[in-house]
């Protein structure tokens, strides 16, 4: 007769097999989800980091979007579209781009979208600026995975699956996880990283199923769209429905001069008490049929998705406002509002820096658990052992790397030239990569020390290429008060000297643990940590 203990021992043994066979198969996908993602959370910032050449003073909504709409008459008055972006805290610069009327002939090929335009928005003045992607690298990599759409899409959201049934298989199976996290041993070959991975693992725990759900969440319509296909007729009847639709009108063709646009900034975030407007599209400007709609922006509040309120652009009284959201679309954007961390403050977007980093440790520890436990002295290592090795460095150790390269890429390639963003962009790959396949050329046990160190030195070169290449080094930035540049550096430097302690680590020589005669209660400790 099988006993409750043997059940539960049973069940453990499954959980162990899923955990490390869903671990191991999206392994290095999620290590570089979570670091490319975890650097998003300071996506502004990096950007603007990668336009060392602006350095703006911050102005209310209000004067912003009167110095974009004076910019917006000067240059496109006719068009039928205005889109301003506002700065904020993080973000300093006004954004717009105009949409162009379309063509009356059915036959012409559509109008192409016209570049976006970066203002002071003091003056309204357009800035030049070197090209870059900026921290929206990260970001879009984190869960496109530099593959078009939709298939990076679709491969991070079956990663993210695969990281969900892991981390409640990994509950299941470590019967003392919390018990566990209470000791790291070092230099004890497989126990050190499994205690590596349980701290990593537990410290974090709630964090990681919150970001990975709320990631899955974020995409399900795309993931499961069979609800909306078997109940609407398309999916811009289930938007308008879900979301509401901002009014629109053909425009009369009767000019009339648009109303100043900075008052109904202003009465916008008086009406969301405080709200901070981020977004204006102006429809038919200089029409009587003109219609001004401001956003709401999400930054300010839990629930990433905004509010707006219209009003007639020829005499600006108030036409509409989105409806309250119901409880689902409600959650929806509650569910985004905590996978992005826009809403939070400095201290807690730090936070979920450090969290994501755990995350980062997590998935890496628990590759190197992987080999650690298949790794028999003197026995001849079989090809999935080697791969899985090969693999864990060029994900681990490379990917740093690549990331550093990137961010040095910024600054060494020539400000002017051309298509410069999407050569940044490749750096990346080919450091990432290539580092790779220059490890493949070395012992493992050296290869470890030297890409690490590798990712260690890049980081480390950054804020001295930085002082040499702009006028924003990091004295200047002392005496400037510039904490953007000065914390920059400070980052940089800080996961330098991480690297380097790990290259140090994996360079000292491995000594053969002695194993003494276990007694009864060491074997049951040994099958736990087998079953992890």
């Amino acid at each position: 007769m099988t006993t409750s203990g043997e059940k539960a021992r049973g069940l453990r043994q499954a959980m162990a097999w899923i955990h490390t066979w869903l671990g191991l198969l999206a392994g290095w996908i999620l290590f570089a989800m979570f670091l490319t993602g975890t650097a998003s959370y300071f996506r502004p910032e990096i950007t603007r980091w990668m336009q060392p050449e602006l350095d703006l003073k911050a102005v209310t909504p209000a004067r912003a979007a009167e110095t974009a709409v004076a910019h917006m008459q000067a240059t496109s008055p006719h068009d039928e579209q205005w889109f301003i972006y506002l700065p904020d805290e993080r973000t300093t610069e006004t954004r717009i781009f105009a949409r162009a009327k379309p063509n009356p002939d059915p036959k012409a090929p559509p109008t192409p979208r016209r570049a976006e335009i970066k203002l002071d928005p003091a003056t309204g003045a357009e800035l030049a600026a070197r090209d870059t992607r900026g921290g929206e690298h990260f970001y879009r990599f984190h869960f496109q995975l530099q593959l078009p759409h939709p298939w990076g899409r679709w491969l991070a959201g079956l990663c993210a699956i695969f990281m969900l049934a892991a981390i409640i298989s990994g509950v299941v199976t470590h019967k003392r996880i919390f018990i566990d996290f209470f000791t790291l041993r070092w230099g004890k070959g497989q126990r050190s990283w499994l205690d590596a991975h349980n701290v990593s693992a537990v410290l974090a725990l709630p964090f990681h199923a919150m970001i990975t759900y709320t990631g899955l969440i974020t995409l399900v319509v795309m993931y499961m769209p069979w609800p909306i296909t078997a109940n609407y007729k398309s999916p811009a009847v289930f938007a308008t429905e879900a979301y509401g639709a901002e009014p629109e009108r053909e425009a009369m063709g009767r000019a009339v001069a648009l109303t100043p646009i900075g008052p109904l900034v202003s009465a916008a975030a008086r009406e969301w008490q405080g709200g901070r407007p981020d977004r204006v599209v102006i429809r038919n400007p200089n029409d009587a049929a003109a219609i001004v709609t401001i956003s709401r922006s999400g930054a300010d509040r839990l629930n990433a998705r905004s509010a707006s309120i219209s009003y007639s652009g020829a005499d600006g009284h108030r036409l509409t406002a989105s409806d309250p959201p119901g409880p689902a679309i409600a959650t929806a954007g509650v569910m985004l509002g905590l996978h992005l961390g826009s809403f939070a403050g400095p201290v807690l977007r730090w936070t979920y820096f450090l969290l994501g980093l755990t995350g980062a440790a997590m998935v890496g520890t628990g590759l190197l658990l992987w080999t650690a436990k298949r790794r028999k002295p003197g026995a001849k290592p079989f090809f999935g052992f080697r791969l899985v090795e090969r693999l864990n460095i060029g994900a681990i150790a490379c990917l740093p790397a690549g990331m550093a390269a990137y961010l040095l890429a910024n600054r060494l390639i020539p400000a002017e030239l051309p298509k410069r963003a999407d050569m940044e962009v490749a750096t990346m790959f080919w450091v990432w990569f290539g580092l790779a396949a220059l490890s493949l050329l070395r012992p493992v046990h050296r290869a470890w020390p030297e890409t690490l160190a590798i990712a260690a030195a890049a980081f480390a070169a950054l804020p001295i290429v930085n002082a040499l290449t702009t006028d924003r080094g990091f004295i200047h930035s002392i005496r400037a008060g510039d904490t953007l540049f000065l914390a920059f550096d400070l980052a940089t430097f800080a996961i330098a000297l991480l690297l380097g302690f790990g290259a140090w680590r994996a360079s000292r020589p491995k000594r053969a643990p002695v194993r003494p005669r276990r007694s009864a209660p060491a074997r049951v400790e040994r099958e736990m940590a087998d079953a992890a």
